[in-house]
């Protein structure tokens, strides 16, 4: 008996299936649709597609599918293991798990998706071809349970297709459904889709109900599933006055939400009535009901309100239901932020403690029923103080760690896809310090009825045999009933030729008549599956379904499926040829699967060819063709390789790539597996990526990928990045005491450079509020640690961290914790005592911190007292930084004393510090002055001190004041501009150097303290001997020619006494050679000198000075200028001046004169010539061969040749370009000359007879025609 009536070509399992029982599958099974099958099977190979241009009727997207589709034989995945096992790791990268190279290529997620489907059509239903005669196949339908928007249209859908094209009509609760009597009601065109249209009016809810659809044609009828219309709700919250909550500090409480019903279930979430979301922890939370459970109330918990939100998913709206508000009663009615950290916060809230309770579900046990397939949810919500933690068991086994995970804080257990193993008895433990209770769930799994065969579509040929089976299964066990074209089998005509066997239809020595359309219905109490399968007969010769002469291009060594679908009935049988040979293709590399499907195992190069697919049955035959190219494959030889760089640095990741060259080569990068934005700090080239300024963000995985059409490879590196550490984060503070606190934090991370340090740093509200000072420094390996704390400071931590490349930003505050108040510790610093009059005095101080405050209104307490007196002490409290005290005599000693003072009490006795009034002006000045010349630029000062008792003050210093009176030499200006010299201490001499010499001087001193300068002394008149000069200015060195070089000067800025003349010392070098230096005296009044050298190639050092009595002043250095190159300039001055030169240079004018005679003289021969304009006056009908503004000579000697031109140099050039400046120039032709001057050019006609047969030509300038002579 033959039970297939189309095979359909299955693709190439491919290195990406799963285990080989699976491509077996794939080769072996039918396809519903043989027509797409090429399409979803073909995925799975590792060639191309690339159809003939016959092929008009496949999908692009199939073929952009199958043109992307790769895998890598066993051979080439085993050679790329043995790579990556010997790859080397770079030291120092960080350990972050396998950063393998990818051996093959992953395939994209429609790559799984299109396999599945591949796999479920071939376990589906056989397709005829939609030319051929067949039943109707309900292609689409609405859901079975189908929600709809009242504010939209409704749309019920209904797709089917057969041939004929069926009709299709409706039942509404199991009764015909007239669609012509309702004018809101119509079905679109060429289908069975129902609209219904509210435009006009009317309410939706008019027509809920279940409704079934009926697709018919000559050769039976299908049925849809029954649907079941409804429209979405979403009611109103009903209104209610809510009277405020009180529940006592620690107790339990639920707050219940009943949202109204809606259709489906609306969405629940808390939030306070200013729409700020309800924070919620293992303390607080919101159970799968929609009620906010409070383990235990706490006294933070009345800060706000509480709203009950519904969100409703068709309407799109949100409806809120009034809040509820807290009142709370307390033991300790403070609310102080510091006890939310205290490791036992409720006891030192008053709270009693007490053993875990259910608040939901309630009691010791409680039972759950689930359907298959459905996800379980279990809830235990437990109530007690400290908060409980819950855990959860099954008892007697483990819990599905694949499909099980914990929610909401693990109060809740959600198992996915529930099976039946699944049932059984669950627990969920709760506990605390004060004990434990547990609650055990019965579940039990339930199954609406589900396939586990599925009637499909029989294809027969004429007297064959077949059977239709449906098997399902479910909890209860499901009933079958079967159905012919909509109606009970029962009441059916009868058939000898088949028969029903409960679930299976068996038929025998099938007929034409016999086609029809059967559904299945299996039921139980849980729901339904409703299958149609038809039975068509049919007599076909073999047809092949793919498109003709496919070429397909596949990868060297990887294996590959040539499909062949085809149609045919009865079942055609399928053979395969390469080139024409005769043998069929089958054992060896080949595998003919039962389908027709050739499968090559391992691809080499001869197998590259054509291979030809022969389909036959009884009543004929067809075959089609598929040729086969072979393509190397693309791998990557030198991969990219693990990095670590520090911020701020380039990097350079190598992918160097061999393709076959017939394709084209594609190289991308992606990071962390997604396409990489190449920025402006990147730059890819062919064979590298290269990263400019790393940065944090840049670390992570690149990945090369060198892609064809084909196929791609894959090479994989990690980039690791030093950067500076994330900011720690979660502060906490415990261990609360009155000078101590611990501060515990959760470091962030390091980024790849270990922490070495943490800074604790703290910010108080009173004194400097928003200002963080440093704290205290630990190391990188501690999280914890004990701070050191000041009374009566309201302090505020942060945490920063530290490593090699930098600090992190700081982290977020902790919370807040004060200390108690004391007296202080200590007395401010820095006290001063300083008069800034002569009468008073200013105590100053610096005020201390918020640290040293230790209590609230800090003041100082300020005393003062003469010293040696032994009187009294004044004092008074100050709550600035200075205090004046007034009436006070002259720098007069005092003893000074600050002490800090709070509301808690005194500091320490503070110490004694010695401070001064005010200063006066000195009384006297210093007396018996004497001064004595050392030199010509300094002088020797001497004098008798003054009495301390007329300093009034303290001794700074002693002060010359002097100027310049004038010089010795005559006529010379001079600054008298005042300038003075210290002396600091208590001295009776001093020296007052850089003086000017050969000048006179006066003088004056005087006392120096804090207040000034005292009373001057008695003027005192000096004069400075004669000196050595200045340097002379402006030394300059000429060179006008190779023989002689020019020396200028300026007198010295000073000459410091009577110029006696000047010395020039010179020597010649030549590189490192030196000369033998000569030395020249000049008078006092000469500045210029003239030196013939002896050298032309030398150059020249000059050093100038200038000389007095004394003897040489400061000298200056010029060197002789650099010569050109000697050689040339030697030559051209040599020829420029000789005798035959300029001879020769009178003879070339004289020819050039005499050529230019003799070219006008050839002119004026040739006759009058028409002058014109080219740009303004057109060619007449005369002039047909002057189009170009060329002229020819009627000296047929000196002719050029046709189509060229005279050059410059006489030689003869191909005509070129008529396009030139000459176009474009303002008066007649002309052209430019080498040396850029422009010569005229004049348009000449030509005689008739001397132009017949030639082609005008452009005759030489004059300039050209001497040049030509020459």
């Amino acid at each position: 008996m033959r039970r297939l009536a189309a095979r359909g070509a299955a693709g190439d399992a491919g290195e990406v299936a799963a285990p080989a029982t699976d491509s077996t599958d794939c080769a072996q099974g039918r396809s519903p649709r043989p027509r797409r099958l090429i399409d979803l099977c073909a995925i799975w190979d590792p060639g191309a597609f690339l159809p003939s241009a016959s092929w008009k009727s496949a999908s692009g997207i199939a073929r952009r599918r199958l043109n992307e589709a790769e895998t890598l034989s066993s051979v080439r995945q085993a050679q790329l293991e043995r790579l990556e096992a010997a790859r080397p790791r770079r030291p120092g990268s960080r350990e972050r798990g396998p950063v393998l190279r990818m051996a093959r290529q992953q395939p994209p997620p429609w790559v799984h998706a299109a396999v599945l489907l591949c796999l479920l059509c071939l376990s589906g239903a056989i397709e005829i071809p939609m030319d051929l005669s067949q039943p109707p196949t309900i292609t689409k339908q609405s859901v079975k349970d189908h929600i709809v928007d009242p504010r939209d249209n409704i749309l019920i859908e209904c797709e089917a297709k057969g041939n004929p094209a069926p009709s299709f009509h409706w039942t509404r609760n199991s009764r015909y459904f007239n669609i012509a009597k309702d004018p809101r009601v119509s079905m679109r065109r060429r289908s069975g889709t129902l609209v219904i249209d509210f435009r006009s009016g009317g309410r939706p809810e008019e027509y809920e109900g279940e409704y079934q659809c009926f697709a018919r044609n000559k050769y039976g009828t299908a049925l849809s599933n029954r649907i079941r219309l409804q429209v979405s709700k979403s009611p109103l919250w009903p209104k209610e006055n809510l009277d405020p909550v009180v529940v006592q500090e620690g107790a339990p409480l639920t707050l219940q939400c009943n949202p109204p019903p809606g259709l489906p279930s609306p969405v629940i979430f808390w939030m306070s009535s200013s729409m700020e979301p309800i924070t919620q922890d293992k303390r607080v939370s919101q159970g799968h009901n929609g009620d906010l459970y409070f383990s235990n109330v706490m006294l933070q918990d009345m800060q706000t309100d509480y709203s009950c939100n519904a969100r409703f998913h068709f309407t799109h709206t949100i409806q809120q239901k009034n809040a509820f508000t807290l009142k709370v009663l307390t033991n300790n009615p403070y609310n102080d932020s510091s006890l939310r950290n205290h490791p036992d916060m409720y006891s030192a809230r008053g709270v009693a403690e007490r053993t875990p309770s259910f608040m939901y579900p309630q009691g010791t046990a409680s039972s759950q029923m689930v359907l298959r397939g459905m996800d379980l949810l279990l809830e235990c919500i437990a109530s007690g103080v400290p908060t409980p933690d819950i855990a959860w068991y099954k008892k007697g086994g483990d819990l599905p760690s694949d499909k099980a995970k914990f929610e909401n804080f693990n109060k809740a257990l959600r198992i996915t896809n529930v099976s039946e193993e699944d049932s059984g008895e669950y627990f969920c433990l709760a506990s605390n310090k004060m004990g434990s209770t547990r609650h055990t769930i019965s579940v039990r799994v339930k199954a609406a009825p589900y396939w586990l065969d599925e009637p499909k579509n029989l294809i027969l040929a004429p007297g064959e045999d077949g059977r239709l089976v449906c098997r399902a299964n479910g909890n209860p066990k499901p009933t079958v009933q079967w159905m012919i074209n909509g109606e009970p089998l029962q009441s059916a005509p009868p058939n000898p030729n088949r028969e029903v066997a409960g679930d299976t239809i068996i038929f025998r020595d099938t007929q034409i008549s016999s086609r029809a359309v059967y559904q299945c219905n299996t039921s139980n109490e849980h729901g339904y599956l409703l299958a149609n399968a038809f039975v068509s007969v049919l007599d076909v010769p073999p047809r092949m379904l793919s498109p003709r002469n496919q070429l397909i291009r596949v990868i060297l060594y990887n294996r590959t499926r040539l499909d062949c679908p085809f149609f045919g009935s009865p079942i055609p049988t399928l053979r395969w040829f390469k080139n024409g040979q005769g043998s069929n293709l089958d054992g060896g590399n080949y595998h003919v699967y039962e389908n027709g499907s050739l499968e090559i195992k391992m691809i080499r190069k001869e197998d590259q060819g054509i291979y030809t697919c022969v389909a036959t049955n009884i009543l004929g035959k067809a075959e089609n063709q598929v040729r086969l190219e072979v393509k190397d494959p693309t791998r990557i030889f030198r991969m990219p390789e693990d990095q670590v760089a520090k911020r701020g640095t380039t990097v350079q990741l190598e992918c160097r790539v061999k393709h076959d060259p017939s394709l084209k080569l594609t190289v991308s990068w992606l990071k962390d597996d997604e396409p990489l934005y190449i920025g402006n700090r990147m730059k890819k080239e062919d064979d590298s990526l290269t990263i400019f300024g790393v940065a944090e963000r840049d670390q992570g995985s690149y990945t090369c990928v060198a892609s064809t059409e084909l196929d791609q490879d894959l090479a994989k590196a990690y980039l690791t990045v030093l950067g500076r550490p994330d900011r720690p984060r979660d502060l906490e503070l415990t261990d609360l005491a009155e000078r101590s606190v611990r501060l515990t934090w959760i470091p962030g991370d390091d980024n790849n450079s270990p922490i070495t340090d943490y800074v604790v740093q703290f910010e108080e509200d009173q004194f400097q509020p928003g200002v963080w000072h440093d704290h205290s420094k630990f190391p990188g390996s501690v999280n914890s640690a004990v701070l050191q704390l000041s009374p009566y400071v309201n302090y505020q931590f942060r945490v920063i961290a530290i490593n090699e490349v930098g600090s992190s930003h700081p982290s977020l505050p902790s919370e807040r914790y004060r200390t108690s108040g004391a007296p202080p510790e200590s007395n401010p610093a820095d006290v001063k005592g300083e008069g800034t009059r002569k009468n008073n005095m200013e105590i100053t101080w610096t005020p201390m911190n918020a640290t040293s405050a230790f209590g609230p209104n800090l003041r100082y307490i300020v005393k003062w007292r003469r010293r040696e007196t032994r009187e009294s002490w004044n004092n008074v409290t100050v709550w600035g930084s200075r205090y004046v005290v007034g009436q006070t005599p002259v720098y007069v000693p005092y003893e000074i004393r600050v002490q800090a003072e709070n509301d808690f009490g005194k500091g320490p006795e503070p110490d004694t510090v010695i401070g001064y009034s005010g200063e006066d002006y000195p009384r006297a000045s210093p007396t018996d002055v004497k001064i004595r010349v050392l030199n010509s630029t300094a002088i020797s000062l001497q004098w008798n001190r003054v009495y301390p008792d007329t300093v009034q003050g303290q001794l700074r210093e002693y002060r010359a004041y002097y100027w310049r009176e004038s010089s010795l030499l005559k006529n010379l200006w001079v600054s008298q501009k005042r300038q003075q010299a210290s002396f600091p201490g208590d001295r009776p001499r001093g020296v007052v150097s850089r003086l000017f010499p050969y000048s006179n001087y006066k003088l004056e001193m005087v006392v120096v303290n804090g207040r000034g300068d005292g009373p001057r002394s008695e003027t005192k008149e000096f004069t400075t001997p004669e000196g050595v000069p200045s340097a002379p200015r402006r030394f300059r060195v000429r060179q006008p020619n190779l023989e002689t070089i020019n020396l200028e000067w300026d007198h010295p800025e000073h000459p410091n006494g009577i110029l006696i003349g000047y010395t020039l010392k010179y020597v010649a070098f030549n590189g490192t050679k030196l000369g033998k230096q000569i030395v020249e005296n000049f008078s006092p009044n000469q500045t210029k000198f003239t030196m013939q050298r002896a050298d032309p190639v030398s150059r020249y050092r000059f050093t100038l000075s200038a000389r007095t009595q004394v003897g040489s002043g400061e000298a200056v250095t010029e060197e002789s200028p650099a010569p050109p190159n000697e050689a040339y300039t030697n030559n051209q001055a040599d020829i420029a001046t000789q005798g035959w030169f300029i001879g020769l240079m009178c003879a070339i004018a004289l020819l050039v004169l005499i050529l230019l005679i003799v070219c006008f003289i050839k002119r004026s021969r040739g006759g009058k010539y028409p002058v014109r304009e080219k740009k303004d006056v057109p060619l007449g009908p005369e002039d047909p061969k002057e189009e170009d503004g060329s002229f020819d000579y009627s000296d047929e000697d000196n002719k050029p040749l046709q189509g060229s031109q005279t050059s410059l140099d006489g030689t003869i050039k191909q005509q070129e370009s008529d396009d030139s400046l000459v176009d474009y120039g303002e008066g007649g032709e002309g052209q430019f000359n080498e040396d850029g001057s422009f010569i005229g050019q004049y348009t000449v006609k030509k005689d008739k007879e001397e132009t017949e047969g030639n082609e005008s030509s452009e005759a030489t300038s004059p300039v050209n025609a001497i040049y030509s002579l020459a």
